[in-house]
């Protein structure tokens, strides 16, 4: 899916991975048992939530397997979703109110949220392969927001693939928890450690750290 990465800012988006995308052997098998075990789950590549008109992209690494996977919307279901969709009410770059599902009402406010794989991968940790062959979906993503001003990569993972979208090279713009990026065209590259159960149980990463990146982002999109 490298061939997306080029595509021109406010260019149409490339149809998402159809419901049995084949692009990654493994995640295909993994998705296939999860369907077997759990039929009743949405367990296909997930869709971004929220606009293209956007300002402020949120991309994380891959749908949790009893999140997303289970649910079909990004961070819902899970605990990562509880900080984030929190902390985005508090900042108003959300209204309405986060039930945990995709039918709770919640809406995004000048935001889009997506990941860098589309498909959930086993321990939730996706192999180089299988995020370069998501890259043209996120390229063809971030290209066509037109009012697209900055983007936050929830961990390094995302954030890489942000800078791979975008050609860019990792060493001009490492990653750092609470770092911005000013990136070549303009964009503001914004980074924060994942707001997984892990890194919230280690300390390496606390509501109010979080809360702090998402608040510096709410106050430069002046909302």
């Amino acid at each position: 899916m490298s061939r997306a990465v080029g595509v021109e800012r406010g260019a149409p988006l490339p149809p998402l991975p159809g419901r049995d995308c084949p692009l990654c052997p493994r995640l295909v098998a993994f998705r296939t048992a999860q369907r077997l075990a759990h039929p009743d789950w949405f367990n296909a590549p997930v869709a971004p939530f929220g606009d293209d008109g956007a300002e402020l992209m949120i991309v994380g690494l891959a749908p949790g397997l009893r999140g997303a996977n289970r649910t079909g919307r990004p961070f819902t279901g899970d605990f990562a979703g509880d900080l984030l969709y929190r902390s985005l009410l508090k900042y108003r770059l959300a209204a309405g109110s986060y039930d945990a599902r995709p039918d709770d009402g919640l809406a995004l406010r000048r935001a889009r949220i997506t990941n860098a794989v589309r498909c959930v991968p086993p321990q939730n940790r996706p192999q180089p392969s299988e995020i370069d062959a998501c890259r043209g979906f996120l390229a063809a993503e971030l290209a066509a927001m037109r009012c697209l001003k900055a983007i936050l990569a929830l961990g390094a993972i995302a954030h890489n693939a942000v800078l791979a979208a975008k050609a860019l090279r990792r060493s001009r713009y490492p990653f750092a928890h609470a770092a911005v990026h000013e990136l070549p065209d303009g964009l503001m590259l914004a980074d924060s450690y994942h707001c997984s159960r892990l890194n919230t149980n280690t300390g390496r990463l606390t509501p109010a750290m979080f809360e702090a990146v998402i608040a510096a982002l709410a106050q430069r999109l002046q909302v």
